[in-house]
């Protein structure tokens, strides 16, 4: 009796399982398939560092990221993340054509930071390289009064 339980069991389990991975085959295709008929998309940027300098602690300092779409379709930043809560990235969020151009901003707070800082900004975007990292570092001095 337990084995005719256990067989149905298995065999919906294999039939289960078997459809799950030709669905994520078929999304992987269409994915390519998809890339191939709307072209690639590169993003490339002006500089991928900033250096800041000396700031003194409690200043907002700006820079403006420049990035170029070196591809054949439209670019799409999705997302920009910062290391820290002190570092604010704002970008462009309407497609950015082949060829087109791009920028992201990225405004550090130093209130409250003092000596060599370094933080980073994670960009995601559709491009063939997904994740790209940028860099701003400053050296925060405190002045006294």
């Amino acid at each position: 009796m337990r084995k005719i339980l256990i067989i149905p069991l298995v065999f919906f389990n294999l039939m289960v399982t078997n459809c799950g991975n030709n669905t994520a085959i078929k999304s992987a295709n269409s994915q390519s398939e998809q890339t191939a008929q709307n072209g690639t998309v590169e993003i490339i940027f002006k500089e991928y560092e900033h250096n800041f300098g000396k700031v003194t602690e409690g200043e907002k300092v700006a820079f403006v990221f420049t990035f170029e779409n070196k591809g054949t379709a439209n670019l799409v930043v999705t997302s920009a993340a910062s290391s820290c809560g002190c570092t604010v990235p704002k970008y462009d969020t309407k497609p950015i054509p082949p060829g087109g151009k791009g920028n992201l901003e990225v405004i550090f707070d130093t209130t409250g930071r003092n000596g060599m800082q370094t933080k980073t900004v994670s960009v995601r975007s559709n491009a063939s390289v997904p994740v790209v990292l940028l860099k701003i570092t400053a050296e925060v001095v405190t002045t006294i009064n």
